[in-house]
């Protein structure tokens, strides 16, 4: 069965800290690939400040050239509306019928998974690859909706165990990496402040922000 990772996000821009991690995951699961899922740009962007999201997709697009097992997808930008999980998962579901799905999210999102739409259906329907960043205890994922889901949260039983024909035991898995302390948020810090972002950056990325005046707007609040 082939097994699918889907990394949604603004990457605005991606980073190195996003390819860091979604590379581990894939080296731990053993997933097939994963799909980089740009979201259309949010309502509560303040308007100078982020890229466009024609811009953030390239963006991605350049950063996953050549990185085997990585895709990005048009989906949510495409649609051009404010991005929900559960549409974005029923695309990718008449897409592959019969993939095995991981929404791959990073512990501090996973708390905050209650506002989602739907988000019943979404646990209910696919699985979660849950990952630590810098300075996040991966543990209180198990607190998550005052604790409901505890008996579904549990770690990585082995690194092919997600790709066989049974189910995985869990329906969320965690798993600890060696996240980099990178955020998209200095990064556009520092090209505002005219600084270089190779390092922090995949070189062509870095290049399409410098050829497209990206993040030279306002300061951000």
């Amino acid at each position: 069965m082939e097994t699918i990772g889907l990394f949604g996000g603004t990457f605005d821009p991606i980073h190195l800290g996003h390819l860091r991690a979604a590379a581990e995951v894939r080296r731990r699961t053993r997933l097939a690939r994963i799909l980089f899922i740009p979201s259309y740009l949010p309502p509560h962007k303040t308007p100078g400040t982020a890229a466009s999201p024609a811009d953030r997709l390239r963006m991605v697009e350049l950063a996953c050239r050549r990185r085997a097992g990585f895709e990005a997808s048009p989906l949510e930008v495409d649609a051009g509306e404010k991005s929900y999980s559960i549409l974005t998962l029923r695309k990718v579901r008449a897409l592959a019928p019969r993939a095995r799905l991981f929404f791959i999210l990073g512990g501090d999102a996973f708390l905050d998974i209650g506002p989602w739409r739907e988000y019943e259906k979404v646990l209910r329907e696919r699985f979660f690859i849950v990952t630590g960043r810098p300075g996040f205890d991966l543990e209180r994922a198990r607190e998550v909706l005052g604790g409901r889901l505890r008996d579904d949260i549990g770690p990585l039983a082995s690194p092919g165990s997600l790709s066989g024909t049974a189910p995985p035991p869990t329906r969320v898995v965690l798993l600890p990496i060696r996240a980099l302390d990178v955020s998209s948020t200095k990064i556009r810090a520092k090209v505002r402040r005219g600084e270089p972002v190779e390092g922090l950056v995949p070189r062509a990325v870095a290049a399409y922000i410098r050829e497209h005046r990206l993040y030279r707007g306002r300061q951000e609040p």
